[in-house]
């Protein structure tokens, strides 16, 4: 099955930028002259463009345009809890509504952070987490499609890793995290029950089971004055 167009899109301009076409800090194309060397509508192009944004690799400025993303002061965050186990922690009751679920061909990106073999679908799922009522953030979770092969959709949307500990004995080691900040898109902004524009905080995360393999990769958008992040040194 061939990759989502938006997804053949996002390949192939982070290979451009990868490859120096577009250096760190550079103007990109405006979409509608994207659309148009791509042959496609501006809203799949605004898909694809949205996706790297969402990785980093690409940050738009209000009023300016998309540019190639800076490096960013990174702080690493120590463990690895579900947000069903953090929720819980905080005397909250942890729920979630999935927006979005499907078995589908990965990104370039998430293709080399899952380290997948030729082939390998991933499953790919957008949902909003709640804390008690209320929701704390949008998330796109990316998870190597044979990995839950033997897990029920119910099981995976509650609490992944719960499900891989009960199910599969697999248990979660290390994390890659890394955060920022971003603005709410509208489409974010009504999902979450905030302002477009209001702050939020963009996650990151490459999750590693215990035997060391990459079998999540998350990016979640938190409410800004809803969710904070400590950091052990």
């Amino acid at each position: 099955m061939a990759s989502p167009v938006y997804i053949q899109i996002h390949n192939q301009i982070k290979q451009e930028i990868e490859n120096g076409k577009w250096q760190v800090g550079a103007k990109i194309p405006a979409e509608r002259e994207l659309a148009l060397s791509f042959g496609v509508s501006r809203m799949t192009l605004r898909q694809a463009i949205q996706t790297l944004v969402d990785e980093g690799i690409l940050e738009r400025h209000v009023g300016s345009g998309t540019f190639v993303a800076n490096r960013k002061v990174q702080e690493k965050m120590s463990g690895v809890t579900s947000f069903t186990d953090l929720m819980i922690a905080a005397g909250k009751v942890p729920s979630s509504k999935t927006i979005s679920y499907h078995i589908t061909t990965p990104s370039e990106s998430e293709t080399e952070l899952l380290e997948l073999k030729p082939d390998v679908k991933v499953l790919r799922m957008e949902r909003i987490r709640y804390g008690s009522g209320v929701p704390i953030c949008f998330e796109i979770a990316t998870v190597p499609a044979n990995l839950i092969n033997n897990f029920s959709k119910e099981e995976i949307t509650t609490s992944l890793y719960k499900a891989l500990e009960k199910k599969a004995n697999l248990f979660p080691g290390r994390a890659i995290q890394t955060v920022s900040a971003m603005s709410a898109s509208e489409r974010i902004a009504e999902y979450l029950g905030i302002k477009r524009g209001a702050a939020l905080l963009r996650l990151r995360q490459l999750s590693y089971l215990q035997d060391g393999r990459p079998f999540e990769y998350v990016h979640t958008q938190y409410v800004g004055d809803r969710f904070e992040f400590v950091l052990e040194k």
